[in-house]
């Protein structure tokens, strides 16, 4: 049983489990209010799913791609959680999230699943298909992104373009999320590592220099 958060777009909580499903799910969309809600989704999905902590296995956290402020937000909550809870963290790639539920939903074939990075460009991610247990597979070779294209690169970037459906990732499903890792565990496939995937680099940057203090 995993408690799922992601804030890659809006803001997603949810507790699923491998065997009963999904048993709680909340979510914001206002990509501005990540820190205000996470912590009264989390308590809400626990109390609705009636799961103590201790029951959990561990946590899901998606890990982007996003803008830096609203992910980190996310991925420092599933830390905390977990930490308190002595629970394991598992990451996943919120793209492929968006691929899974697709595909559990009855979709197939080619899908591309997009994220507005501002700027008149896309974050983008190919997938083929699903494989025998229902994971999304990226197309072989350097065809399945992640990538950052304008709009009308995307063409040139994603060989055989015109055959994929196209997804918007504006809302992340963190039932999706849990359970895309549930699933990964049960049959030993690889987690995302720690390093997030930003739409960009953070604004701020530390100096290469100290700055000189003078009284």
């Amino acid at each position: 049983m995993l408690l799922a958060i992601d804030t890659s777009a809006g803001t997603g909580v949810a507790v699923v489990d491998r065997d009963r499903g999904v048993l709680a799910e909340r979510s914001e969309p206002d990509t501005r209010r990540h820190a205000e809600v996470i912590g009264e989704l989390i308590s809400q999905c626990l109390l609705e799913a009636d799961v103590a902590v201790t029951a959990l296995s561990g946590v899901a956290v998606g890990m982007g791609p996003g803008p830096f402020t609203g992910l980190r937000v996310g991925i420092a909550a599933a830390q905390a959680f977990a930490l308190g809870a002595s629970k394991p963290v598992v990451r996943v790639i919120s793209h492929d999230a968006i691929a899974f539920g697709h595909y559990a939903a009855g979709g197939s074939g080619p899908l591309l699943v997009v994220t507005d990075a501002r700027r008149k460009e896309v974050y983008w991610s190919a997938y083929r298909g699903a494989d025998s247990v229902g994971l999304p597979e990226r197309p072989a070779g350097e065809g399945g992104g992640p990538g950052l294209a304008r709009p009308d690169e995307l063409a040139a970037a994603v060989p055989g373009f015109a055959a994929y459906e196209r997804l918007e990732a504006s809302l992340v499903s963190a039932s999706s999320l849990g359970l895309l890792a549930e699933t990964m565990y049960s049959h030993g496939r690889e987690f995302a590592g720690r390093d997030a995937l930003y739409l960009r680099s953070p604004d701020v940057t530390l100096s290469a220099s100290p700055k000189r203090v003078t009284g």
